[in-house]
């Protein structure tokens, strides 16, 4: 009888824990639907110009009159980004703690370099050298550099990781990480969609690319944001000193319970989505905010930790190496794109000034968030189980 008892509580449990695993699938399927229905919705709704121009495929016409440089945009969006960043950098600086070494290990400790590293860099320096050069009848290759320049970055960062640590996403976890390359063109194509509402980038050298053409140039390339931004935060993570002092920050106290705030960060990210078509010159930079409010909060509705929870308790660790993550890889992304034959051009309201590459230096605030983005998306794969 006893044993037939606690038989019947392990199958409540696993029958509980399938509860919430599909309650947790769904409200993520809920999210992803509102996301891509949100910003239609708005323009259907409160829009003055025809819907088929945000349909139009492969984008081309420019429809949102931007406005101008502003000083006071510019100096309000500063402080108010210095204000965010600026205590995380002083507290790194200030802090003690291991200023070389992984866990405590020396540099002669660690692995050797692993069999692909010299490949991966011989690669990469192979792709930017006919990326950047103009040699004649070789144009179609240039158009075609950027993945396997991203697929060497990938390969030259995880070497760096498993040189330091031993171990990296790559040989870790081959299989997971072979899973983030779709989900990140998904990913990455859904902030396209996202970018027909407020025209903040705009691609140069594909116009004679057919709809099919334009699809496999820009799915390749999509494909490897996600593993870039995780390789690179694997490695950042691998540097004690760059977070030391980061779990030792104030904590943030909301006075009012844990429901009830998730609910109102919904709904404000939801309104900002269903309004950025609509007053895309002053919400353009809910593109990066909102869908990962929006996720966020629907993790905490399932019953799930909330994302980045540990932020409020004052640990900024894990949300500062992904933003920092995507910051890195943000500069190699306006790098590599600069001197490329096929690439992409900024049309920023307000802070359209000051280009560090082809982005207006403020822009680079946008690859915070999205780095917080990535890892969100990309533990949903990552944190399910083991390879086969």
């Amino acid at each position: 009888q006893g044993f037939g008892f606690g038989h019947d509580r392990v199958s409540e449990r696993r029958a509980d824990g399938g509860m919430n695993t599909i309650r947790k699938l769904l409200l993520r399927a809920v999210g992803m639907v509102a996301l891509v229905v949100l910003p239609m919705a708005g323009v259907m709704v409160m829009g003055d110009g025809p819907i088929e121009q945000y349909l139009e495929f492969p984008p081309q016409t420019r429809y949102v009159e931007h406005a101008d440089f502003s000083w006071a945009v510019f100096m309000g969006l500063g402080l108010g980004i210095l204000a965010v960043c600026a205590p995380l950098v002083v507290r790194v600086i200030r802090g003690g703690g291991p200023k070389d070494g992984v866990q405590g290990r020396p540099i002669a400790a660690r692995g050797r370099w692993p069999w692909w590293a010299l490949p991966a860099l011989a690669g990469t320096a192979i792709a930017w050298v006919l990326a950047w050069t103009p040699i004649p009848g070789l144009e179609w290759v240039r158009r075609f550099t950027f993945s396997p320049l991203w697929i060497g970055y990938i390969g030259c960062v995880s070497a760096c990781t498993f040189r330091r640590t031993g171990r990296c996403l790559l040989t870790g976890r081959p299989g997971r990480f072979a899973l983030l390359f779709p989900l990140s063109a998904l990913f990455w194509w859904f902030f396209e969609y996202l970018n027909r509402f407020v025209q903040n980038w705009f691609y140069f050298g594909v116009q004679d690319f057919s709809a099919g053409e334009y699809v496999m140039f820009a799915t390749l390339p999509f494909a490897t944001v996600l593993p870039a931004v995780m390789a690179t935060r694997e490695l950042l993570w691998s540097f004690p000193r760059l977070r030391v002092g980061l779990d030792e920050l104030p904590e943030l106290r909301v006075a009012i319970p844990r429901w009830c705030g998730v609910l109102v960060v919904l709904s404000c990210a939801a309104a900002g989505l269903f309004l950025i078509g609509r007053f895309p010159n002053q919400l353009f930079p809910l593109l990066w905010i909102s869908p990962l409010l929006v996720l966020a909060a629907l993790e905490g509705l399932s019953g799930e930790r909330v994302p980045f929870e540990e932020v409020l308790r004052g640990d900024w660790r894990d949300a500062a190496m992904l933003a920092l993550a995507a910051l890195v890889c943000g500069w190699f992304w306006e790098m590599w794109n600069y001197f490329s034959l096929a690439g992409w051009e900024y049309a920023v309201p307000f802070v359209q000034r000051f280009q560090v590459w082809e982005m207006p230096i403020l822009g680079y605030a946008g690859y915070l968030p999205f780095g917080l983005e990535c890892g969100l998306l990309a533990r949903w794969v990552l944190e399910t189980g083991g390879d086969e």
